[in-house]
């Protein structure tokens, strides 16, 4: 029974590719081995900056939205882009589903973009969830976890939601591990990313 059990955690991780095992003072990892049963891996809101020296490489990623629209993440370059992780079923992601929209208004008239990654849903789900809460910015579909992937060498979205936010350039600068609590946090980091391209 416990070799069955081991088995089939380790299929659950290497399919959820969070990169959670082997990190056995993890919260994340702990809540994912706890079997809560809620569906996802609750982040604690911890926020990470990342200096102009220590971005890494130029993140490069497509998909399509739920509209069918191809994008890339080359369609954003020149400008800073937000990508939320997210899906319906996430309760953290419906709480602050109407914060990161606050933030998407205020700042998309400055050229600053948003793009959701969904992990799991639909098209149709994704539709009613953006009526229902009010979305407007688009989300690429990530059933098979390309998008995931693309990030997971530097800044693995180990949480759902997680907010990344990525500079002019296409590089990481910023992540909210967790559910966005206060829309000025996010503003704040966006504003103090986009004043680098101007100092520049």
């Amino acid at each position: 029974m416990r070799k069955k059990l081991t088995t089939v955690l380790i299929a659950g991780a290497a399919v959820l590719a969070l990169g959670l095992s082997g990190c056995s003072s993890d919260p994340l990892a702990e809540q994912y081995r706890e079997g809560s049963n809620k569906n996802y891996i609750a982040g604690d809101g911890s926020i990470t900056e990342i200096t102009l020296d220590n971005r890494g490489d130029v993140i490069t990623f497509s998909g399509t939205t739920e509209s069918g629209e191809k994008v890339s993440s080359a369609d954003y370059l020149g400008n800073v882009l937000v990508v939320n992780f997210w899906y319906a079923g996430c309760a953290p992601c419906r709480a602050e589903a109407p914060d990161l929209e606050q933030v998407y208004n205020e700042m998309s008239p400055q050229g600053v973009n948003f793009l959701g990654v969904n992990v799991r849903d639909q098209a149709a789900t994704i539709d009613s969830f953006n009526k229902r809460f009010g979305i407007t910015y688009q989300s690429i579909i990530d059933q098979d976890g390309q998008a995931q992937l693309a990030f997971a060498a530097q800044v693995p979205p180990n949480a759902v939601p997680t907010t990344l936010v990525l500079d002019a350039q296409g590089r990481v600068a910023a992540r909210i591990l967790g559910q966005l609590t206060d829309p000025s946090i996010l503003s704040t980091l966006i504003t103090d990313i986009s004043a680098e391209s101007s100092a520049q």
